[in-house]
């Protein structure tokens, strides 16, 4: 059995002007968004000086630029180097953020906790966020940053001995590995807790691969850590206790065959829509780019047993081809191809199966239009 998950509801932040607020993330959006760093320091420091609270700059102000730069990339209005550059100033904002409040060097602390995200995950911002929150609440917190493996995370802690581990991962394609984190830091003694897109917005995979405790946010974690820390865990415990499918292979098997999947699935495109045979080089790895992404969710929805997981990747995928102005009809003929492939995979043929019906529904945008996948 899994160990149970505490949770708790986030609490609002403490009143301070909420439209000076919202204004103040407004200003700072028109700054990252042209790519202007020093009118971001002085959006963000201007309104420090003028007694802004500290975490609701954080949460509330850089926090919420970031989530609207992550949504304009998904609506085609902000191109992978704008996202990357407006993500580099916020994060930059933050250190100069913090320099006006750093915590002294001595006096009493709550307790300590390693701040880390998944290895294989490059969106660091929301573990930074967490970690900058839980130092002006009293902890000493170590931040890991990005993509950091577990082996090095696990001698940290052996090193460090931190009272818990915040586990950040907002791509779902790296659970396998959170899974593997998680019970690595409990198999020392020392309770993690999960954050992060890649957990689920309900932490319903949190709690299927075993993290003893969930939040949704940064505010929400640094709340469960003062007021109901997770315990320390039982040894003992294994991955498979966790996920006990995974004994059929199926997940072990398209996962390590994945090149061969998507090879195939792109010739079977090629067999369906003859002009595919004509497309550019870069529109050729466009569309296997696109074709790995499915067989990696495909993996990743094996190893949690999740058609949700999958499902929802792919009508959020013709979501996306569609604002790029890309056909999006080409993903249910790949899927159908995929499905050739693995006959002898009767999970895998469940969630390909659901995932089609899916995106047969005439409510999904633009998935029953177009010939093909090309950009």
């Amino acid at each position: 059995m899994s160990p149970s998950i505490t949770q708790i509801t986030p609490t609002q932040p403490a009143p301070f002007d909420g439209a000076a607020l919202r204004r103040t993330a407004d200003d700072l959006w028109e700054a990252v968004s042209c790519g202007d760093e020093h009118a971001a320091y002085g959006v963000v420091l201007d309104a420090h000086d003028a007694g802004a609270d500290h975490e609701a700059l954080l949460l509330d102000v850089i926090g919420a630029v970031q989530r609207r730069v992550g949504q304009e990339w998904a609506d085609n209005r902000m191109s992978v180097a704008r996202e990357h550059a407006a993500t580099a100033i916020n994060d930059r904002v933050i250190a100069a953020l913090s320099v006006r409040h750093m915590p002294p060097p001595t006096g009493k602390r709550r307790g300590r906790v390693t701040v880390a995200c998944v290895d294989g995950e490059w969106h660091a911002l929301p573990a930074r966020l967490l970690a900058e929150v839980l130092r002006l609440r009293g902890w000493h917190v170590d931040y890991l940053g990005a993509q950091v493996p577990t082996a090095h995370l696990i001698g940290h802690v052996h090193r460090t001995g931190p009272d818990h581990v915040a586990l950040s991962s907002s791509l779902a394609t790296r659970l396998p590995t959170a899974h593997a984190t998680v019970t690595a830091c409990q198999a020392i003694g020392v309770p993690v807790l999960a954050g992060g897109a890649a957990f689920g917005t309900d932490g319903r995979y949190a709690r299927l691969l075993g993290a003893d405790a969930w939040a949704p946010d940064a505010r929400a974690a640094a709340d469960l850590l003062a007021l109901r820390p997770p315990t320390r865990p039982l040894t003992g415990h294994q991955p498979i206790d966790d996920l006990p499918h995974l004994a059929d292979q199926e997940y072990t098997m398209v996962s390590r065959d994945s090149g061969r999947l998507v090879r195939a699935a792109l010739a079977g495109l090629e067999e369906r829509f003859p002009a595919m045979r004509s497309y550019t080089e870069r529109q050729r790895q466009h569309t296997a780019e696109d074709l790995g992404h499915i067989v990696d969710f495909l993996a990743v929805a094996l190893y949690t047993d999740c058609d949700r997981l999958f499902t929802d990747f792919l009508t959020w995928t013709a979501g996306i081809l569609t604002a790029r102005s890309v056909p999006a009809a080409s993903l249910p003929p790949a899927l159908e191809v995929l499905g050739t492939q693995l006959t002898d995979f009767p999970r895998a043929g469940r969630l390909l199966d659901h995932a089609l019906q899916a995106l047969n529904d005439p409510d999904v945008p633009a998935a029953r239009s177009g010939s093909g996948v090309s950009r």
